[in-house]
């Protein structure tokens, strides 16, 4: 090789060696559930992509799946659920998990295609909650502030049905998958939908909910990681684009209150 030829090889070593490492040299497998959540994602993975890194949105059309999942290690992030349901699967299923961000609330909210009050609801009347411990205890605890139940002293978001001590009207409380409540809407005369799987059957759930939880809800949904690996730069990019100015317009011009940015 040839003076002139070792110089311009070394020129453009320098070069490369200059360029900044992106995070595009990766792909971050992330799980969602369908609809907004899915949405939000595509937006964010979108935004990421002009600036090198790629998202691959994985759906999962229930909410058991993405956490074991992602502990096993076929993705590297999800956002679908919020910080007491992941709370629980750790307790449940020891999943080395760890939260990098907040993203959205979906305030859940009681719907029905029979009655337009409440005070309609009849003795032994079907109302449909959802089956997984946190989200039930949290319809259960709505459903008591409307007057409908009473529960035992101190329970709280852990409350099931057996806590129940008080059903003045006799209601029958019929457990479903969180994802099966929208199509329960024909059988029971009252069900409890989280605003990811309302919005999907287009039910706007700031319009069409008898009873909607406040948008300061506690239940502000996260991304999870594997705990190992929480300080990884490219997961950093993932919370930061997601973060991004564009991110809450989309939200806020495509959900107005039914879906609410939590950071």
């Amino acid at each position: 090789m040839g003076v002139s030829s070792l110089r311009r090889g070394l020129a453009l070593l320098l070069v490369l060696l200059a360029l900044p490492v992106v995070a595009g040299a990766e792909t971050l497998r992330v799980g969602v559930t369908g609809g907004p959540h899915a949405a939000i994602l595509e937006q964010v993975a979108a935004l990421a992509a002009r600036e090198g890194l790629t998202i691959k949105v994985v759906e999962f059309d229930d909410y058991q799946l993405p956490n074991a999942a992602l502990a096993q290690g076929d993705l590297d992030a999800n956002s679908f659920q919020h910080q007491p349901f992941l709370d629980e699967q750790i307790r449940a299923h020891g999943y080395p998990l760890a939260v990098i961000g907040r993203t959205v609330v979906f305030p859940i909210g009681l719907y029905s295609k029979r009655i337009r009050s409440l005070d309609a609801l009849g003795r032994g009347d079907k109302v449909a909650i959802p089956a997984d411990p946190t989200n039930g205890g949290r319809v259960l605890l709505l459903l008591e502030a409307q007057g409908l139940i009473r529960l035992r002293p101190g329970v709280g978001i852990a409350a099931t049905p057996f806590d129940v001590i008080d059903n003045p009207r006799g209601l029958k409380l019929v457990e479903l998958p969180a994802a099966q409540l929208p199509r329960a809407l024909d059988d029971v005369a009252v069900a409890a939908i989280n605003s990811n799987y309302a919005l999907e059957v287009g039910l706007v759930p700031h319009r069409d909910a008898l009873v909607l939880e406040s948008a300061d809800s506690p239940y502000a949904n996260v991304i999870a990681v594997r705990a190992a690996e929480r300080d990884r730069p490219a997961l950093a990019q993932l919370v930061r684009f997601y973060h991004a100015p564009e991110i809450r317009r989309f939200i806020t011009e495509h959900y107005g209150a039914s879906v609410v940015p939590a950071w």
